[in-house]
């Protein structure tokens, strides 16, 4: 990259967070409210009040877990569908569920 097209791409990202600052207090509000829609399983040795990584890393830890969630059940229900005798109304009727 070119260092003229990385100052602007400096000046356009400096213009963009100034314009969205938000304030350490507001951080803190949505890392706590970010860790309460965590299971107390998923927080670090269940601390209440954890650092900001410590959240983060938390809630992509949990991310992920109810993604491989989704794709086992998704897995079991194709191989319910395909071993099960289920008519192709009936099977209409799920996929219309499941979207």
């Amino acid at each position: 990259m070119s260092s003229s097209r990385r100052s602007r791409t400096r000046r356009a990202g400096s213009s963009l967070s100034s314009s969205r600052s938000i304030s350490e207090e507001q951080i803190s509000e949505l890392l706590s409210k970010l860790q309460a829609l965590l299971p107390e399983s998923q927080t670090h040795n269940g601390a209440h009040r954890g650092s900001a990584a410590r959240v983060l890393q938390d809630t992509c830890s949990y991310i992920r877990s109810l993604h491989q969630e989704v794709d086992n059940l998704s897995e079991t229900l194709a191989e319910l569908l395909s071993s099960a005798d289920v008519t192709s109304d009936q099977a209409a009727v799920i996929r219309s569920l499941l979207m």
